[in-house]
Order: C-alpha cells, then sequence, then structure tokens
C-alpha cells in the first residue's frame, strides 16, 4: 500500500514500522535516562519513605509541585516535566503517572493507592501511531485505590471516583462517579 500503514496479508499492522518512539519525551535522552535512574532509586523505592525527598527529586526534572504535597512510596511518574500538582494534594502509594502527555492534579486532591493514569493511547486503525492527551483533575477530587483514568478526560472538582473505576469520560463537579457512572452527590 503505498502510502497506507504497513500491514501483512492478514491486516495486522507491522509494529517495527510503528510511528511515534520517543515522541513523547520532549527532553534529550540522557535526561530521560538520568530520571529513570532517580526514579528508580528514589521515587519508586519502597525504602526511600521521605516524601520531602521524593518531591525535592521530583522538581529537580521539572515536576511541578506546590506546598504541603504527600507523595507515597513505589509511585511512579513517566515524565516529571509533564506533572503538574496543586498545594496540599495527597498521592497515595503505588499510584502510576503514565504520563507522556500532562497530568494537572487540583489543589486538596487525592490520588489513592495503585491508581493508574494514563495520558497515551496509539492509533489503532491506522498505524499504531502515539497519540496523547492531557488529564485534568479539578480541586478536591477523590481518586480512589485502583482506577485507571485514561488520557482526556477531566475529572471536576469535588468529584470522587469509586475504586476500581475506569474513568474514560469527563466527570462532573462534586459527583460521586463509578464504573457504571454517576452514583450522585458528594456532599448531600
Amino acid at each position: 500500500m503505498a502510502g497506507g500503514p504497513a500491514m501483512t496479508s492478514d491486516a495486522t499492522i507491522d509494529l517495527s514500522l510503528a510511528p511515534g518512539e520517543r515522541s513523547s519525551w520532549d527532553r534529550p535522552s540522557w535526561v530521560v535516562f538520568a530520571w529513570g535512574l532517580a526514579e528508580l532509586l528514589l521515587v519508586t523505592n519502597p525504602l526511600q519513605v521521605s516524601s520531602r525527598l521524593r518531591i525535592l527529586v521530583l522538581r529537580a526534572f521539572g515536576a511541578e509541585i506546590a506546598a504541603g504535597v504527600i507523595f507515597r512510596p513505589r509511585t511512579r511518574v513517566r515524565f516529571p516535566w509533564k506533572l503538574h500538582i496543586g498545594a496540599r494534594s495527597w498521592i497515595g502509594e503505588g499510584a502510576w503517572f503514565h504520563n507522556q502527555d500532562h497530568i494537572y492534579v487540583g489543589q486538596d486532591a487525592v490520588i489513592s493507592q495503585d491508581t493508574f493514569l494514563t495520558t497515551g493511547s496509539h492509533a489503532h486503525r491506522r498505524d499504531m501511531a502515539l497519540i496523547t492527551r492531557p488529564i485534568t483533575i479539578g480541586d478536591g477530587a477523590w481518586v480512589t485505590s485502583r482506577c485507571m483514568v485514561l488520557g482526556g478526560v477531566h475529572i471536576g472538582a469535588n468529584a470522587l471516583i469509586a475504586p476500581m473505576t475506569v474513568v474514560d469520560r469527563d466527570v462532573p463537579p462534586n459527583t460521586i462517579w463509578g464504573s457504571n457512572g454517576a452514583r450522585g452527590s458528594r456532599f448531600s
């Protein structure tokens, strides 16, 4: 196919030809590799118990983290220069920011244990090119444990996401949101 995706006879996309490798890095290779080492030793490491040190390292690599944030052990951040967290927010143990695009967390927000936030996907019908969209989590929102938040989502202020929910669409402010959509108002 001239100009089209490289496919085998059964329409399988040849992944060796997929565009986008390293397209989301936005930094030289040495910075990405240095970050990987710092993340392993000082951020993801469960033996490193200091939230202050973890935040200091994230900021040194470009994360915007406001005052009073708590950042627990075993967290992962793909690209700290694309992470923005407001004042007094809590990041639970094992949270994973797979941020190939920007993730914005408002102030006084909570991202609970083992929650996965991913801003990337692929053009699965075409050529598997990387597609990224930012995530925004409003002030006072609480994404409870083991949730998955997908790229392009905006979680409104003071919304509460029920445990184990996949958030694939915008969530209105002040709502309790679960796998089947809205479950009521958070503060009524």
